[in-house]
């Protein structure tokens, strides 16, 4: 016996636990047996003398077939010279304090146990060996058992049995797998046991393992237990739990068991339970009852068990659940602990609620699992209360597990209340604290950290965050997800940051919510970085992961990639298709691109929901297309989702910038008491929007006395629609309303701002605006790049581009597209515009952070046209043909009752061509004798003034308004254009509305124009007189 390990087994831990007065199993008596008077030294030598394996095991033998004599009777024959009649006296003692301690999970009681068979000379003994190993294995004392069996002189096939068995049941399968490869090398045949234990290693490693598996297999094809029940259940279970396409394997060595036994049953099914094969599952469920196999028996727990799992995977899984519920009743298993567990996580998952909880009651006995299993049901159907509700009234009659605090958080932060789930948190919390839950489980300080970031919370997240011993894949992912979605972006990303230099290899879910950091950010670098990282690891398959890429890719304006990723997407899902919808709708150059897609993805049978119906509203309302609304309009009827006021509100929306307000307010009478605050919203806006003033402000007086509340956000969409046409006067007359309805009052917000702004941009107040920006502190409000992005507009339109230069420089944000396209803008309508050099860094700046915008290259090739230098010009239009970069043509198009007529500028494609120029050429000329001039500033070619009035008269919204003069019908002239309509086509619309008598209403990409007997031409006039008024003021 090697001293070292007997020294670790008298260690002062282990001595005071052996020689307390009171051992909690054994107290070690030093004196010999009463009926055996020996002095110490012999006892001693006695004692420490070993015993012969054979003597010892004959002893054993007689033993218990009773051929030994009462301990008196053999004590009084002793003689002095029999040295082992003391041992053979305290064997079948130690036999029983071994089987003892089968039952015990304490290793201190086992080392107890070996430190007395030391002292009574059995520790060579090869029996009591293997039940050490045996109760260190059980025991989870992994060390001191392989040590013990490194000891031993001599091993059977019971010490490597016994080894490998308390690997494979501690977790450790691949060294389980080593050791039986070492046993066979050592030439000793396995047994039953052994094989079972070793195949239950292969079954925990995985796929990795099947070859191995496999291999054994073959071994135990070539030994009797090629028949034996234990090893062909052990075999099923194998093939079962290592691979997916193995459980034909299984059912294979199930077809050739000769004697199917209830575990063997139970293993079959359970395989193609796990599997999702739930035919399968009820078949051999049939078969083991009918006696069809060759052998008829009755299902117990287990059986029913695994075919309740089976059922996990069925659509109809309800009405199946039902079915297999009576036939449990009529077993007699429905108030089983084993089976009701399983029935009562079955119907919540599947959402019936009711039947859950009504099995739940009545189950006689109930555990963590049972209650477990109700309150996953109530928290996935967003019953986070009731879920809470179960667990404080079951609590007092099952032993709740570190899985029961886990399912309580996750019930917690799905209440509807955050202040109530956060105070329920933090109750949760302190228990966790005084019972050392929180140090002992990560999975219950993960939850704390879900909890408090879902409730806002984020302070208190990031403390328990902090203070994790441990922290694990889940806790960077609870925190990066926590930092998203409380709007914390920047710190989601440095956590991501740290994740990666903690050696914690990201998820799925780290990636998704890193990424949408990124698009709250529109850091494109960072997000191509995360992609990278993603692809690494072999994550960009996950749809999901797709689905934040393609929204990351379109927040950031990098359509082509969206594109592009799109088309490498082997798997799709509906998000998939609302994600490349959304992104394309948000960018002005994609529009119709948006409406193609949607257009396939209901080629492909995908059912549009309310996300899709959304995004393609967008792309409609921006395109101004009335007739692609109406056959939105028809498929929300027909997919039944008239009813939702959200997609209502968008049709209202889309209606509105269509300019059909007829079917707005027939629309808008429909909504009755289903109208909310968007409803009226959308109303006023598009009334304004479209120049009907008089029935804006109509609707904002009876909203006040009749309607919703007219609360701060209404107040300042009604002002940000009056800003975005220059309607000063209308906005006074809706900021009276404001002050009499008391709105005056109401703390503003950073929206409020933004329209003020925008207000005063429009209206040329300078000072006015600049106070109300410094004003902005006053209410504890820190400017956005939107506020700063008004200010250097208010600056660029008044000319004042020392000042705006100066402001940029002393924004404490950095300059996005947004200010550096603002400040072009503003050089290029400027006079001193070329003189300033602010034109030229924005112009860099614009080119480094979206080379691939055309709107861009347009811009600066405008400016240098502007001032005549005409080689700039050729080569910002030759850098656009080298680059990726496409300018969208100028497209204006008008609906008649034969169909969408589309011209282009300059276009000779249309089959009525002669009689358009010619119609054309003769309202040009009266347009002219009336006084209209044309803006030859706006052509940007280096061409002959004649050349160029010629191409200005060949815009494609005038073609429109000549092919409508063509025909006889007196409708309203509606026209649309994709692009912003430019001064000179907007100055000639004014004279033909004129001279044509009729009503003509002209969408751009911006706003509506509406143009009635020359009304717009005074406007304009009015408009130009204000802002020069101002101008001068300032």
């Amino acid at each position: 016996m090697n001293h070292r390990f007997v020294r670790r087994l008298t260690s002062s831990a282990l001595h005071s636990r052996i020689f307390s007065s009171n051992p909690p199993f054994f107290r070690f008596n030093p004196s010999p047996t009463p009926n055996v008077i020996l002095p110490k030294a012999r006892v001693k030598s006695r004692l420490l003398t070993p015993i012969p394996l054979d003597e010892l095991l004959a002893q054993h033998r007689r033993t218990r077939r009773g051929l030994l004599a009462p301990t008196s009777s053999r004590t009084s024959a002793q003689g002095p010279g029999d040295k082992h009649d003391l041992a053979y006296e305290e064997f079948p003692r130690l036999l029983r304090q071994a089987r003892l301690y089968m039952g015990s999970r304490d290793s201190c009681d086992t080392q107890s146990l070996h430190l007395e068979l030391i002292k009574r000379g059995f520790a060579g003994d090869l029996f009591f060996s293997n039940n050490l190993i045996n109760l260190y294995a059980k025991a989870g004392d992994l060390s001191y058992a392989r040590e013990l069996f490194d000891q031993m002189q001599e091993r059977n096939v019971v010490s490597w049995t016994c080894l490998i068995t308390g690997h494979a049941q501690n977790g450790f399968p691949d060294e389980a797998c080593r050791l039986f490869r070492l046993m066979i090398r050592s030439g000793l045949e396995p047994t039953r046991f052994t094989f079972g234990s070793v195949l239950r290693a292969c079954q925990d490693s995985g796929p990795d393992r099947l070859f191995l598996g496999t291999q054994i297999h073959g071994l135990v094809s070539k030994t009797w237990h090629s028949t034996n029940t234990t090893v062909c259940n052990a075999l099923i279970s194998m093939y079962g739990g290592c691979r997916l396409d193995s459980t034909w394997d299984a059912q294979r060595v199930f077809d050739w068991t000769p004697a199917k036994h209830f575990i063997t049953w139970n293993s079959i099914i359970s395989v193609h339970s796990q599997r999702g094969d739930t035919i399968s599952a009820f078949e051999l469920f049939s078969g083991m009852q009918t006696g069809r196999l060759g052998c008829c028996l009755r299902p117990n727990e287990a059986t029913y068990g695994s075919l309740i799992t089976a059922i996990y995977s069925c659509s109809n899984g309800g009405c199946i659940l039902e079915q297999v519920l009576a036939n449990v009743l009529k077993s007699g298993f429905s108030k089983d602990l084993y089976v009701g567990s399983a029935l009562v996580s079955a119907f919540s998952r599947f959402g019936l609620l009711n039947r859950a909880k009504e099995i739940f009651q009545q189950m006689d006995e109930k555990n963590a699992i049972s209650m477990n299993g109700l309150m996953v049901g109530l928290f996935k159907q967003n019953l986070g209360e009731a879920a809470v509700e179960v667990f404080r009234e079951t609590r007092g009659s099952v032993i709740i597990n570190s899985d029961s605090y886990v399912v309580l958080l996750s019930a917690i932060s799905e209440f509807s209340k955050s202040d109530e789930a956060r105070k329920k948190g933090m109750e949760v919390h302190g228990h966790a604290i005084r019972t050392g839950l929180i140090a002992s489980s990560i999975a219950i300080g993960n939850g704390l950290v879900n909890v408090y970031a879902k409730c806002g919370a984020v302070d208190d997240a990031v403390k328990v965050f902090d203070h994790l011993n441990v922290k694990d894949q889940v806790s960077w992912n609870t925190m990066i997800s926590g930092f998203d979605q409380n709007g914390f972006s920047k710190e989601s990303l440095s956590s991501f940051r740290l994740m990666l230099r903690n050696d914690i290899q990201p998820s799925n879910y780290a990636i998704i919510s890193t990424l949408s950091s990124c698009a709250n950010l529109r850091l494109l670098s960072a997000g191509v970085q995360v992609h990278c990282i993603g692809t690494k690891l072999g994550l960009d398959m996950d749809v999901s992961v797709s689905n934040s890429l393609l929204t990351m890719y379109g927040a950031c304006g990098r359509m082509s990639d969206c594109q592009r990723l799109f088309s490498y997407m082997t798997k799709y899902d509906q998000v998939s298709w609302n994600s490349m919808i959304g992104a394309l709708a948000s960018n002005k150059v994609f529009l119709t691109e948006s409406l193609r897609i949607f257009l396939d993805m209901t080629r492909r049978g995908w059912y549009p929901n309310k996300v899709t119906i959304i995004n393609v509203f967008t792309a409609v309302s921006a395109l101004s297309d009335i007739v692609m609304c109406r056959q939105v309009h028809n498929l929300v009827l027909k997919h039944g989702m008239s009813g939702d006021i959200v997609l209502e509100n968008a049709l209202l929306s889309s209606y509105a910038k269509s300019g059909e307000m007829d079917s707005c307010e027939c629309l808008f009478r429909k909504l009755a008491d289903r109208r909310n605050e968007v409803s009226w919203n959308s109303m006023i806006s598009g009334y304004i929007q479209n120049g009907l003033m008089q029935k804006a402000m109509d609707f904002v007086w009876f909203m006040i006395h009749n309607g919703p509340k007219m609360d701060g956000f209404t107040f300042a969409t009604v002002l940000s629609a009056c800003a975005s046409i220059a309607a000063l006067d209308s906005g006074m007359e809706i900021h009276a309303f404001g002050i009499r309805s008391h709105l005056e009052t109401d703390e503003p917000d950073l929206v409020t701002f933004v329209g003020v702004l925008s207000a005063c941009s429009h209206a040329g107040l300078v000072e006015e605006g600049l106070k109300y920006f410094e004003s902005m502190k006053n209410h504890g409000l820190v400017p956005q790049t939107e506020h700063y992005s008004c200010v250097i507009d208010i600056l660029g339109r008044t000319g004042k581009l020392n000042e705006m230069e100066d402001f940029i420089k002393r924004m404490p944000v950095r300059p996005n597209n947004l200010i550096w396209r603002t400040v072009l803008v503003a050089c290029r309508r400027s006079k001193d515009g070329a003189k300033s050099g602010i034109w030229k860094q924005a112009s860099e700046m614009l080119l480094e952070l979206e080379p691939e915008n055309p709107v861009n290259y347009v811009l600066i090739s405008s400016m240098y046209a502007s001032r005549g230098r005409w080689e700039d010009v050729a080569k910002t239009r030759t850098a656009m043909r080298t680059l990726p970069v496409k300018k969208e043509a100028g497209r204006s198009w008008v609906t008649l009752h034969d169909g969408l007529h589309v011209f282009v500028a300059g276009d000779r494609s249309h089959p009525n061509t002669e009689e358009i120029y010619a119609e054309l050429h003769v309202l040009i000329q009266k347009i002219r004798d009336a006084g209209y001039v044309p803006q030859a500033e706006f052509t940007l070619y280096d061409i002959d003034m004649e050349t160029k009035e010629e191409l200005l008269s060949y815009h494609s919204e005038k073609l429109a308004v000549a092919f409508v003069l063509t025909r006889s019908c007196r409708v309203p002239i509606r026209i649309m254009k994709n692009l912003r309509v430019c001064g000179d086509c907007h100055s000639a619309f004014c004279y033909i509305s004129k001279i044509i008598g009729r009503k003509i209403t002209l969408r751009d990409c911006n706003r509506f124009h509406h143009f009635e007997n020359g009304l717009e031409v005074l406007s304009h006039i009015l408009m130009m007189l204000l802002l020069s008024r101002k101008t001068y003021i300032g």
